[in-house]
């Protein structure tokens, strides 16, 4: 995207929904409203899952953000959003910070402002346990077979990157994407490890394909290192290889620096008294962990 159209996209944003809140502003009106608003995605199992059932929302994300709420001396309100529309709904300031476990990608950091990491997740795969064409990570992208992924999702942008035989499918929405390859419109989906974990959880049909057909990660390492950029990270990270490890974080509009700093010292506070790996092995996601 081009400056010029970058910065007609702010200024539609804006005219939409009002502007972005000045710097340092933000925790005055937390305070004063006595309100948290957190965009979730609802339908991100482990991290931020609205059970239909029951209309309870649970996740390791759900948890820490009204952790973080009662560190502020409010209460959390959760407003729902999604991939799609992340960047809009927090320029739009629809909410005070995005939690569901957000990848740091370059396209994102054009537009939002970033908390270091606090999971880190490898692209996995998802196909049917009938599936003959799919073996292993070796056999997806070959000719005729087709992949499906989320539109809005990181994976979308990487799977254009990565896949020079296999046909490559954007659906609308996770559900389509996993109804495609149930009813073997599709022969795989990609997706991440916490969903992942939905799928296998709940659906018999579900096989999980991965990149190193190894689960016994034991959490990760964030180098603070100036001047070592993502691919550089997953080498010191992962050096038994990975496919595309990516960084997870919560989101923000840009600027904001007090309440970024808030925020930044409340996950440092987190990965110190462990809080952090206790709410992800609540949730089973204690292998992706960024210590």
């Amino acid at each position: 995207m081009s400056h010029a159209l970058r910065l007609f996209v702010g200024v539609l944003l804006i005219a939409m929904h009002g502007p972005v809140m000045a710097d340092d502003d933000r925790l005055q009106r937390i305070r004063t409203a006595q309100t948290l608003r957190v965009c979730i995605w609802p339908d991100y199992y482990g991290i931020s899952f609205r059970n239909p059932k029951t209309l309870q929302l649970s996740g390791i994300d759900a948890d820490l953000a009204r952790e973080l709420a009662r560190d502020l001396g409010v209460e959390a309100e959760f407003v729902d959003s999604a991939f799609a529309s992340l960047i809009e709904d927090v320029l739009g300031d629809r909410c005070d910070i995005a939690m569901f476990a957000i990848g740091i990608t370059p396209a994102r950091q054009q537009h939002l402002r970033f908390t270091q990491p606090y999971l880190a997740s490898d692209i996995y795969a998802i196909t049917t346990r009938t599936n003959r064409r799919i073996r292993d990570w070796s056999d997806i992208d070959q000719p005729g077979t087709v992949v499906a992924v989320a539109k809005g999702t990181l994976h979308e942008a990487v799977m254009r990157e990565k896949l020079q035989h296999a046909e490559l499918r954007v659906l609308d929405t996770p559900h389509s994407r996993e109804q495609e390859v149930q009813s073997g419109r599709a022969d795989i989906f990609m997706t991440d490890y916490a969903y992942s974990r939905r799928m296998l959880d709940n659906h018999d049909w579900a096989r999980l394909v991965s990149p190193t057909q190894s689960d016994q990660n034991t959490g990760y390492t964030w180098m603070t290192t100036p001047g070592i950029d993502q691919h550089d990270w997953e080498r010191i990270v992962s050096p038994s290889a990975s496919y595309h490890l990516t960084p997870y974080a919560w989101a923000m509009a840009p600027g904001d620096d007090a309440f970024h700093a808030r925020v930044e010292r409340f996950i440092t506070a987190i990965k110190t008294d462990g809080r952090l790996l206790e709410a992800a092995r609540r949730h089973g996601l204690e292998p992706i962990v960024v210590h």
